[in-house]
């Protein structure tokens, strides 16, 4: 008979609530042996040597990436699985339309099934882990139980761990409890369930990072929206972006944009030659994750939760993100990326205009450049440590967090949404995030013009009913005393030939000039039924060779025939939230399409 292995045997905590729930799932998975994580290099630096002997990792060019590894996961679990993401609250109206539900009792008792054995003759890592600074107000710790070696050494980069967390828990069961097991990978077993009232994620047959890394979009914004709203903050899908005016006041902003829309660019934004010139700078707190808080004077104080960035590697280059890029230079693991036989590093389409000419693709098979097919998967990732970015800001291991002058949400709209208005006030900005949305491209579905909602870019994200989520905005508005000014921003209008109008890039620092300005009572501004527009003459478009006043003109131009038929979209898309459809939101619904008639 097989001894069953105890949390106690090498415990670095004395936490019995703790050790007791640890052996429960001992008990289940039935693991080889228990391995606490410390968070000591010495020990890590032993884990990413055996991950090597293992063949999960492949280490690179000790010159030209040190301490960096490759990793591939299975070819058929190389993204998140939102189909297979639930939101396991008691009562299914609480998880929402926009979340698949199952009651806890039966998830439970099928993923109890599954766990059953999955880590026979495997180690089971214990990782404390922090998610803002250890000892912050605005920290939240948990335990992943996991079997992965890459899970292991990711969450040592994207979060806090170890023995300073388990200090900080004590005997306490306030944590998260996360439990994670590669199990067999079979897709038609996948599942990754989140229980908001019992504070637990549990996700089973996947080793890709979105769906295994739990402190991230698990804990960070499912579980943390849901804790967010019980307790009086915000966990929002948001970047954190401080910029420095040439008086060397710095101003901070915090955007939420869906996938494709310049996110990450805009956390590592490189200003314009002749801003630099005039003493702008621009620091990255931020690239992906927002925690809000009301401070003790009556501002909104937003931290980043992360310790790393867990970034999309295709596409980032030199040119379009020399930060990003630049973060990955040591101390990184790529996922599924290309690998360069001739001397040892990666490549991904993108990366460099000449491919490699030797080059194993991303399931590690030989590539031809010519063979039509891509040597990195295209959501292949890197995770870097945030401390890496030449731009990170010195805020960013605060324990009080930044204050927040501007909310900005943006989309891609190639003519509906002017490059940048403001909202009336913070309902009607609540009203605008509500309404986010961009439109497909054909890479995407094959078909252009598709309109997709995603408020506030928290779509696939919010632990709870979406109609709950925006009345916890407007609520969070009545307590905050000095209130961020809310922006909706679009990067992406075009003009008749389909080509954008708008640089993008380090130029969207004109557009946040101007933001920050508004914010500190500085500029008028034209009112529209939507919002608030810029005068043109109020953009700094200097050195920019394509853009002139009446370029601005039309960028800023409120087509009042797109947007009566948007709010026609807009009403369609929040009649699947019946009675939880906040009355402001519908009240702000109803005196736009008024303005706009008038």
């Amino acid at each position: 008979m097989e001894r069953q292995v105890k949390s106690k045997e090498n415990a670095i905590t004395t936490n019995q609530y703790m050790l007791k729930w640890i052996d429960r799932v001992a008990k289940i998975c039935k693991p080889k042996q228990i391995v606490w994580i410390t968070g000591e290099q010495e020990q890590l630096e032993s884990l990413r040597k055996e991950a090597c002997e293992l063949g999960i990792f492949h280490k690179l060019n000790e010159e030209k990436l040190p301490d960096c590894y490759l990793h591939r996961s299975d070819p058929n679990d190389v993204a998140r699985v939102e189909g297979r993401t639930y939101i396991c609250s008691r009562k299914e109206e609480d998880a929402g339309p926009t979340n698949n539900w199952m009651e806890p009792k039966e998830m439970y008792e099928k993923l109890e099934n599954l766990y059953d054995g999955s880590m026979k003759d495997r180690e089971m890592y214990i990782i404390p882990f922090s998610m803002s600074i250890v000892g912050s107000p605005f920290s939240k710790y948990g335990i992943e139980i996991t079997d992965s070696l890459y899970v292991v050494l990711s969450m040592a980069i994207m979060t806090r761990i170890g023995k300073p967390v388990l200090e900080a828990i004590g005997d306490s069961k306030e944590f998260t409890k996360g439990v994670h097991s590669k199990a067999g990978l079979d897709p038609e077993k996948r599942y990754i369930a989140h229980f908001p009232e019992d504070n637990a994620i549990m996700s089973i047959n996947s080793g890709y990072g979105g769906n295994v890394l739990l402190g991230k979009k698990c804990l960070a914004l499912r579980i943390a929206s849901y804790l967010g709203r019980r307790d009086g903050w915000m966990a929002e899908h948001m970047l954190i972006l401080g910029i420095e005016n040439p008086k060397g006041e710095v101003r901070y902003v915090a955007a939420a944009f869906p996938s494709a829309c310049g996110k990450t660019n805009l956390a590592m934004l490189i200003p314009p030659k002749h801003f630099v010139r005039s003493g702008w700078k621009t620091y990255c707190v931020g690239d992906d994750i927002a925690w809000l808080r009301v401070g003790e004077d009556g501002r909104l104080w937003a931290s980043n939760p992360e310790y790393g960035f867990f970034g999309v590697a295709p596409g980032t280059n030199e040119k379009s993100n020399y930060n990003a890029l630049a973060s990955t230079k040591k101390n990184t693991i790529f996922t599924n990326v290309a690998l360069d036989r001739d001397d040892n590093t990666v490549w991904w389409e993108g990366l460099t205009k000449e491919p490699p000419k030797n080059a194993l693709n991303w399931k590690g098979e030989p590539w031809d450049p010519a063979s039509g097919e891509k040597a990195a998967h295209p959501n292949s990732r890197f995770t870097a440590p945030a401390e890496n970015c030449p731009c990170i800001s010195t805020e960013f291991n605060s324990a009080k967090g930044v204050p927040i002058s501007a909310i900005i949400f943006g989309g891609r709209r190639a003519k509906t949404a002017p490059l940048v208005y403001q909202s009336r006030d913070w309902n009607h900005g609540v009203f605008v995030g509500s309404i986010m949305a961009s439109e497909t491209t054909a890479a995407i579905t094959g078909e252009t013009g598709v309109v997709r909602r995603d408020p506030m870019a928290m779509l696939p994200f919010c632990g709870y009913h979406m109609g709950d989520y925006w009345q916890h905005w407007i609520d969070m508005g009545r307590k905050i005393e000095h209130k961020p000014k809310i922006f909706n921003v679009n990067w992406f209008r075009t003009d008749d030939e389909g080509k954008f109008i708008w640089p993008g890039f380090g130029d969207n620092l004109r557009i946040l000039e101007w933001i920050l300005i508004r914010c500190h009572d500085g500029f008028d501004a034209v009112e529209t039924p939507i919002g608030n527009v810029p005068y043109p003459e109020d953009i700094d478009i200097d050195n920019l060779e394509d853009v002139t006043i009446d370029t601005l003109k039309e960028l800023l131009k409120v087509d009042e025939k797109l947007w009566k038929e948007e709010m026609e979209g807009v009403r369609e898309f929040y009649k699947k939230f019946g009675k939880k459809l906040p009355d402001k939101l519908a009240a702000e619904l109803d005196a736009t399409e008024k303005r706009l008639n008038q």
